[in-house]
């Protein structure tokens, strides 16, 4: 699965003291997840941002975003940055902002309980 690894650094780089951020192999690309629900993600060198609903539009119109629709239909709500809207540091921070209010707007998911952590559990029992 091929995405940027230096914008994934960045990513990262944002994300190091916030909680409840994870990492997903998801859509072919590289995504990260607040407090369980997706927030953004890499797919080749395009960023991926999940935005608030009434956010959408005007952040459609700023140069370098576009709709998101790899799956050839829009997905309302997420949207695909060009290099050139993320290459400065100012310019990946306003995308990542608006992605952690969107985040934060939605309720706390709780983890899932797979079947090897429920293993692990009884097995130390």
């Amino acid at each position: 699965m091929a995405c940027n690894e230096r914008l994934a650094e960045r990513i990262r780089d944002y994300f190091k003291r916030r909680k409840g951020v994870e990492e997903r192999r998801m859509f072919g690309g590289l995504c990260f997840m607040l407090n369980g629900h997706m927030c953004c993600g890499i797919e080749k060198d395009r960023l991926m941002v999940r935005v608030m609903p009434d956010r959408y539009e005007a952040l459609l119109s700023k140069p370098h975003a576009r709709e998101m629709d790899f799956t050839g239909k829009p997905l309302k709500g997420f949207l695909f940055i060009s290099e050139a809207g993320y290459r400065t540091a100012s310019g990946l921070a306003s995308w990542l902002d608006e992605v952690v209010e969107c985040a934060k707007s939605k309720p706390l998911k709780k983890k899932k309980v797979t079947m090897l952590r429920k293993l692990s559990k009884e097995n130390r029992r």
